[in-house]
């Protein structure tokens, strides 16, 4: 007697209930809030987190050449750089680094969301299943790389021209985490592609 899989469909109309949730989430405070932010419509993120070589203190009076925006820096080692009434070009390099982060985020689960679907038809080793999970391990190494680099380029765009620029190093630390994620993903994504060309050299068979 053949086994019976513990996977139901009301398993699946909750998995693509949360990834559905999840991308709405994203697309919400990781992309909308964030453009309302840069358009000017909303309060927009006007500090940014960065790393100093030793204590600073700049008075808020420094402005930036870019738009005669005061700029103010304040901390130790990890410090504040924070922007009193940005323009919009400042507003889009402080909101940048999270949109791209956001965006890979919810293509990712708008594929994850795609491969449940077919889940659900009881078909899931299908070449599409395959593409899809390479695009997803290769927008996990994408965000491996800008992740770090981002926020360092628009940090020294920011501050360029100003006092501060001598008080903020262009430093990027990469992790490990996004790449370790994004190898695993493309080796899943390769199971899936022999596993479907396996299924249809089988088929041929009969």
């Amino acid at each position: 007697m053949a086994g019976k899989s513990g996977w139901s469909g009301r398993d699946n109309r909750l998995l693509e209930a949360v990834l559905a949730l999840a991308a709405v989430l994203a697309g919400v405070f990781g992309i909308l809030i964030p453009v309302l932010g840069v358009a000017g419509a909303i309060d927009p993120v006007d500090t940014r987190g960065v790393e100093i070589g030793s204590a600073s203190r700049v008075p808020a009076d420094v402005t930036a050449s870019t738009g005669g925006h005061a700029m103010s820096l304040t901390g130790t080692h990890r410090a504040d750089l924070v922007l009193a009434h940005p323009g919009f070009g400042e507003r889009l390099l402080l909101a940048l680094p999270g949109l791209v982060g956001s965006v890979l985020l919810l293509l990712a689960l708008f594929l994850l969301l795609r491969i449940a679907g077919t889940l659900r038809d009881g078909d899931v080793f299908v070449p599409e299943n395959a593409r899809r999970l390479s695009v997803i391990g290769l927008a996990a190494l994408v965000q491996a790389v800008l992740s770090p680099l981002l926020p360092a380029l628009t940090t020294q765009l920011l501050v360029r021209g100003t006092p501060l620029a001598d008080e903020i190093p262009f430093t990027v630390t990469f992790t490990g985490e996004y790449l370790l994620l994004g190898f695993l993903v493309l080796a899943l994504a390769e199971v899936f592609r022999r596993g479907t060309k396996l299924r249809a050299d089988t088929e041929g068979l009969i």
